[in-house]
């Protein structure tokens, strides 16, 4: 279990062994949720960034029915450059 004390500011310190699990370093920002549950959940703000938007591509691709990551390279192409590779 790791505890954290909020201080008169509203600042927590993270303990180490959640930094490391999260990977978060100094000036990294942190996600506050809420589950289902009503439980709070604390994520790595970018790490949850880059796994939403990987799966926004993946979707979109699969969508365009692109499968490969030739075909995701050639959508991409197409979209940036108005054709092919």
């Amino acid at each position: 279990m790791n505890l954290a004390k909020i201080s008169a500011n509203g600042q927590i310190t993270v303990p180490l062994e959640i930094r490391r699990k999260l990977g978060l370093k100094s000036g990294d920002k942190i996600l506050f949720l809420q589950n289902q549950n009503g439980e709070s959940v604390v994520s790595n703000a970018s790490a949850a960034a880059i796994q939403k938007t990987q799966t926004a591509f993946a979707e979109a691709a699969e969508a365009m029915g692109g499968s490969s990551e030739d075909d995701i390279q050639a959508l991409v192409d197409e979209v940036r450059y108005g054709k092919g590779r």
